[in-house]
């Protein structure tokens, strides 16, 4: 009887160990930038002049582009708002040295 209940403990050990190494997560960073839109190509060149300098991001999958109230832009208005000497905020994914635009936020 010990011997079934011996057996019965280290499988339900191996059974949780196992689950709870499925359960491994991956945390991803999102941080942002702040300046003036001094290059902008769409899906090309982003660059913006910060406090420290010009920064280049580079364009992933996609690309929300909101208001700071949080309304997002269509595509019509994206082309007339996101341009050259705007104010913006953007939103990316570091990944060594490339920041990877997440989002992209301008005035109301």
């Amino acid at each position: 009887m010990k011997t079934i209940l011996t057996t019965l403990a280290c499988l339900a050990f191996a059974l949780v160990t196992a689950s709870a190494d499925d359960k491994k997560t991956t945390t991803t960073t999102t941080t942002y930038g702040s300046g003036t839109i001094t290059e902008y190509t769409p899906g090309t060149t982003f660059v913006l002049k910060e406090t420290a300098g010009p920064v280049t991001y580079k364009y992933g999958d996609s690309v929300t582009y909101v208001t700071k109230s949080g309304t997002v832009l269509t595509e019509e208005q994206v082309k007339t708002r996101i341009k050259v000497g705007v104010p913006a905020r953007v939103y990316y994914t570091p990944a060594g040295e490339t920041k990877t635009i997440t989002k992209v936020e301008v005035d109301d």
